[in-house]
């Protein structure tokens, strides 16, 4: 039916525009959170310390700069839309 399609329509745009305003580094940045996470349990569990210590500092890092990324990318956007 024609209802059907123009309410299907607007909500993959409302998809996109929800995906625009998230910069493509973000899901990147979770993802290496994670490796990091994950490899730095590993190290723990095998008793290497300063290993799994290292880890979680580079976590700590990637965390930040994933929060970065998406701070930056709501701002651009914030800017984009106000042009």
């Amino acid at each position: 039916s024609p209802g059907r399609r123009g309410s299907g329509s607007a909500r993959s745009a409302q998809a996109r525009g929800s995906r625009v305003s998230q910069p493509p580094s973000f899901p990147a940045g979770c993802l290496c959170t994670v490796g990091i996470l994950a490899y730095g349990i590993i190290c723990f569990k095998k008793g290497n310390t300063r290993r799994s210590q290292l880890m979680m500092r580079a976590r700590v890092l990637a965390q930040g700069l994933t929060i970065a990324s998406l701070v930056g990318g709501m701002v651009a956007t914030t800017v984009k839309s106000r042009q």
